[in-house]
Order: C-alpha cells, then structure tokens, then sequence
C-alpha cells in the first residue's frame, strides 16, 4: 500500500476485489489520493483502471473491500451518491445527449431536478458559456450532435466543472483533444489543485502524467503495484511496472537514407470543399509514413474523407500510382485500395456485438462468400485468424465479439479489417486513441511494417509525439489549407504548433 498521513488523504481504498464470473478486475487492490494532489493513475488495458473508478463513482459495487471518504467509510450506491459526496468523473467514452444543446447537457442533473415548470434556456445557455469560455469555442446553443468528437469530450469536461466536487476524475480526458485545448485543461486541473480539489488523471501518455501529476500509482492485473513520486523517477520506470517488462522503443525505426524512394503512391492535386478545405496539394512516396497535423476544425479529417468520398462535394485530382481515380462513393475508394479507419472507433469503426470474424470480413463480404451470396464460415475464419497473427491479436477465438477485447486489440482488428481489401493507401484519424502504451507500440510496429511492404499510410493525430516519432514527413493544416511541411531535425512540437496557429505560405516540398 502507498504510505501517507491520514490527515492528508481525501480517499483511501484499502483491499479492493472485484470480479465478473471467472474473471477477477481487482485483486485486493489499495490506493490512496492526498488532498490538492493531481495523481495520476497508470496500467495496461485491462489492468484495473476503469473498473475501480467505475466503483469509487458508484457505477459498480465491489465484491469486498472499503472506501475511506475523509476517513469515514462509506458506501457508494449510484453515480448521483458520488456526486453528493462530492466524486466527479469524466468518462472516457463520451455519454452526451446528441439531439439536446450543449447547454442542456452541461446542466442536465440540474434540470432534471428542478421544480420550475419553464426552463430558463437564456440562463442555462449563460452559464454554460461562461465555463465553456475556458476551454474553448463552442456555441451553447449549439445541438451536440452537430459538434466534433474533441468538442464533445469539452463538454464533458465542462459537465464535471459544473459540480461541486472534492475528488474530480478524469479518464483519458485529452484523447480527442489538440495540444493547445489539452495545455488548457492541464491550467484549469491546476487551478482546481491550488484550490484544494483532488485529481485522479487516468491517461496512456506518460507525457502528460510526468507534466502535470505530483505521484502515479500503477495497477496491473487489477493489482496495485506501485506509487512513484513523479520527480523521482522517469517514464521508462512507470512504462516498465505497467507491463512488467521493459519496453525498449515506443517507435520503431524510420525510413534509413537507402530505403527513401522517389516513387509517388498517392498524389492530390487542388482538391477543395467549397466550405471546409481549399486547394489541398500533397503526395505520399513508397514506404513513407505521412501525417497530418492541425488544430481541431483545421480540416485534417475533412481532407481524408473528401479525397475517399466520405464526405462533402470535392474537386480536384487524385492519382495513385500515376492514374487518374474517378471516385463517386467511398465503394469506389475502396475497389481502388484506398481506405479510411475512423478516429471513432466504437461508432463508427467497429461492430461491437459482432465477432471479430465478422468485422474483418466487413469491407468485403464477397471474399468470403459463397456463389449464392451465402457466407462460407470457414472462409470467414480462416482470413480473420491470418489477419489477426498477422497483427499480433490476442483473443480468445475470431468467433468471439469484438467489445469483449482491450482498445488496443480493438484497433487491431479495425487494421485487419482495412487489410483485408488488400489496401494500396490506409488513412488512420488517431490510430492509438485510447490504447495503452504496450499496444501503442505494437501498433506503431505494424504500421512501419506495412509501409516497409508497399502501403501507403497517413496518420492523422493530435498527439504531436506520436506524428514525430512514426511519421518521415508531417503535413500542417490550418484553416483547410497546407500551411507547411517539416521533416528531419525541423519535425519539432514548436515548429507543428507554429504552422498550425500561425501559418506559413511557402510552396510544398516536392
């Protein structure tokens, strides 16, 4: 267990266990968060992280154990006893209602209860604005689902700003954030800390736990391993207790001087969206890894979708592998090779309740269907487990449904499903979202490899060292324009965020 002085501590966790049928989440595990503390709270998919803050918030309820609340126990029944305790959390999957305003959702719990027989939307709208003002601009009248999905994790975070909380959680809250609104979140968690407020930070970047939190305690197996002062030790010491093993390179190796080729994949010319990007000019050589750069609204996704037929009425020239393309659907994208995984996982990349055999074969169900149109299960089978040792997937069997997988082996099987139309050019908007440090490697690992094979990859993704470590080459949309490129000793977080707030017009590299 973590030592400190009762008096400092807000909430102690003393001998936790929880299990699901055979499967043990928790395993007498203890944690202890001191008074205007920010800690941050480190492990693997599958560790243990959502489960016990899923119990402190009253969600669960654990199967043995205590929680000290002040020193008192107490017993935590439902999500709205936490809140009355004064236990806020943010999830990581965003819960909002899409055909409300934001403000409504922000004040949900609030309107719910009152007893005025006229909601005062001018009022509610107000105060939404004034808490929204801080992290960033979004319309409170505006309906959620017209918003983006980094605009809805604000208005998550802007929902749990509004309670009257002793202990806030936050469970990945800056994976659909840019680095200019995450540096925003990280002020107000320190604004709140001075003010006496106590943080968990649940995240997969050690970056952000190293920047922001004063301890970090690792779970693993849904065990407690260890609490670490952050100044005192590095991020290789957290990475390693995570995975019980040392992790020597989170990138793999980039494209060596031998291996640069001038052959084009993909080349676009002049495409533009008369409302969201404008004369978009940029190619993809053999064996390179692009990515995409930008602040939200930028354009970055909108360009990926326009050049696949996703979205939008888009001119301009797309050529791969020197032919013209006539695309009409995004169908047509894929007949081509080129393809889109979504930054939205689990709305829009994935078929949860549905088998990982199923979700492989979705892009392209005739390759494992019979002449009746029938699907042939052995066929099915057989590509999904090829697909999946390709990859490194760890499951069960290809049968079982997908929403039973960690996030990483989640991402792995969208990945398999791009690859299974045998893909020239693979476009992935946030490729390790939500996925711990072990699979964030593994990930990168096969995107390296891929490209080494022949595909063409562009990542977007607003964790700025991710696109520096994978990527040869980082394109800077700004304002649904190509502000810049930086490569090689220029490819540096200032350099991406000066591009992407201020601009650039020079010609692109050829």
């Amino acid at each position: 267990m973590p030592a400190g002085a009762d008096d400092d501590l807000i909430l102690q966790i003393r001998d936790l266990t929880k299990s699901f049928g055979p499967i043990r989440a928790l395993r007498g595990l203890g944690f202890e968060l001191r008074r205007g503390e920010i800690h941050g709270l480190a492990g693997e998919n599958g560790a243990g992280k959502s489960t016990l803050m899923n119990i402190i918030d009253g969600i669960l309820r654990p199967d043995s154990g205590e929680i000290r609340l002040d020193g008192v126990p107490v017993d935590i029944t439902s999500p709205a006893m936490a809140q009355k305790l004064g236990i806020g959390l943010v999830h990581q999957e965003i819960a909002l209602c899409p055909d409300v305003s934001v403000a409504e959702n922000i004040f949900m719990g609030v309107t719910s209860t009152s007893r005025a027989m006229l909601m005062d939307y001018r009022a509610i709208e107000r105060r939404a604005g004034e808490i929204l003002h801080r992290l960033g601009d979004i319309d409170p009248a505006a309906m959620v689902r017209t918003l983006s999905i980094s605009q809805q994790q604000l208005v998550e975070i802007a929902k749990a700003l509004t309670l009257d909380c002793r202990v806030l959680i936050l469970d990945e809250p800056t994976a659909a954030l840019t680095e200019r609104e995450a540096q925003v979140l990280f002020d107000i968690m320190r604004r709140l800390a001075s003010q006496g407020i106590s943080i968990i930070y649940i995240s997969h970047r050690m970056v952000e736990i190293f920047d922001n939190c004063d301890r970090v305690t690792v779970l693993r197996d849904g065990q407690y391993i260890a609490t670490m002062n952050v100044a005192d030790v590095s991020p290789r010491d957290v990475v390693s207790a995570m995975v019980g093993r040392v992790i020597d390179e989170l990138y793999p190796p980039k494209q060596a001087a031998e291996e640069k080729s001038g052959e084009i994949i993909l080349d676009v010319r002049g495409l533009s969206e008369k409302r969201r990007f404008r004369d978009v000019s940029f190619h993809l050589r053999k064996g390179e890894i692009l990515g995409l750069a930008g602040l939200i609204g930028a354009g970055r996704s909108e360009i990926v979708k326009g050049i696949c037929c996703l979205e939008g009425e888009v001119s301009g020239e797309v050529r791969l592998n020197g032919r013209t393309l006539r695309l009409g659907h995004y169908a047509d994208s894929i007949r081509e090779g080129m393809v889109y995984l979504s930054e939205d996982r689990k709305g829009d990349g994935l078929f949860l309740d549905l088998s990982i055999a199923a979700n492989v074969s979705a892009l392209a169900v005739e390759q494992v269907a019979t002449g009746a149109g029938i699907i042939d299960d052995r066929s099915e089978t057989a590509q999904a487990e090829k697909l999946g040792s390709r990859l490194g997937l760890r499951c069960g069997h290809v049968g079982q449904p997908v929403s039973a997988l960690s996030g990483g082996n989640q991402q792995k099987v969208a990945i398999a499903k791009m690859l299974s139309v045998d893909p020239r050019v693979i476009f992935l908007d946030e490729p390790t979202r939500g996925v711990d440090v072990g699979a964030k490697a593994e990930i990168h690992r096969i995107l390296r490899e891929l490209a080494r094979g022949g595909v063409g990859i562009v990542i977007i993704s607003s964790e700025l060292p991710e696109l520096i470590g994978v990527c040869d080459r980082v394109l800077v949309v700004r304002e649904g324009r190509i502000s810049g490129e930086v490569a090689g000793d220029e490819m540096t977080e200032d350099r991406i965020m000066y591009l992407a707030s201020i601009g650039e017009d020079r010609k692109m590299a050829s």
